[in-house]
């Protein structure tokens, strides 16, 4: 089985995020739970996430330009098991 099968998905998302954009400042949450029963739980408890990732490589980049980086760190992921990820993005010094 690979690791992907085996490993959190928030500790996926984690790590995937943290390379793609040496953030900060990093914190991945699991909402999973809070929409058991609704469109797109597949019953594993993990399809909805929500991140708060500071970087310096969003300087200077609108929210729309930082949402597709994140978005493209976890591109596979958003494809086949990520149903909802709130994305709160911003640079070193700016208010979270």
């Amino acid at each position: 089985m690979d690791s992907l099968a085996t490993t959190p998905l928030a500790d996926i998302i984690e790590q995937r995020l943290a390379s793609a954009l040496s953030p900060a400042r990093l914190a991945v949450s699991n909402d999973s739970a809070q929409h058991r029963g609704h469109m797109g739980d597949d019953g594993t408890g993990e399809t909805h996430f929500s991140v708060t990732v500071e970087a310096a490589a969003f300087a200077g980049k609108s929210r729309v330009e930082r949402q597709r980086m994140v978005n493209a760190a976890l591109a596979d992921l958003l494809a086949t098991r990520i149903h909802a990820l709130a994305i709160k993005a911003h640079a070193p010094g700016e208010g979270a």
